[in-house]
């Protein structure tokens, strides 16, 4: 798909969008969720990445989850993986988790969303609580202080079906952006903390 470029596009105060195409993409939200995050970085930040690999745009946080795993960032404690998503089912029971795992968790939700036709293959970042479920009328628990989407196909009609017929190549390659993005925060992370890393 030929998106017009953006760059880092500022809608409000705290609230960024860049197409997962744009060459910097993953720097761009990296330095936009460094800012969002506290100053004195003693908070614990979790990424909660929310999604079901039972459907294929839905597949978004976890495909992230797992790409993180792998790569195991030094700042951020990753929940929400293929073989362990958080989703619809289990999404209160994980919370808690996380609640009883980390003392006053800063948490950063991830998921995938569905927008305008002309918004897909974009990731948002914004402040405040991410409301998922939210496109396929499901009443579940807000999550996260901070939450980063990606838009992987048009909202408007029957979007069950269309998160279900959503192309894994879109959902996997902004997956591999937004990743790449939690790991530029990852290493900005470390270089506030020892100026001598600095590239």
């Amino acid at each position: 798909m030929n998106l017009k470029p953006k760059f880092f596009e500022k809608k409000e105060v705290s609230s960024y969008r860049i197409s997962y195409e744009e060459q910097n993409a993953p720097l761009y939200i990296g330095e936009k969720l460094v800012e969002l995050l506290p100053h004195h970085i003693l908070q614990p930040v979790v990424i909660a990445c929310i999604g079901t690999d039972r459907s294929t745009g839905d597949a978004l946080g976890p495909l992230i989850g797992t790409i993180l795993h792998e790569k195991k960032p030094s700042h951020f404690h990753v929940y929400g993986t293929l073989e362990h998503p958080i989703h619809a089912v289990n999404l209160e029971e994980q919370l808690e988790l996380i609640n009883n795992t980390h003392q006053n968790p800063y948490i950063v939700a991830i998921d995938a969303c569905l927008g305008r036709l002309k918004s897909v293959g974009d990731v948002t970042l914004n402040v405040g609580a991410l409301k998922p479920g939210a496109g396929v009328n499901k009443q579940l628990p807000p999550v996260g202080e901070v939450h980063l989407t990606g838009i992987v196909n048009v909202s408007g009609f029957m979007e069950f079906f269309v998160l279900q017929n959503t192309r894994l190549n879109l959902v996997m390659k902004m997956a591999q952006t937004i990743a790449s993005g939690i790991m530029e925060a990852d290493q900005l992370l470390k270089i506030k903390k020892n100026p001598l890393l600095r590239r």
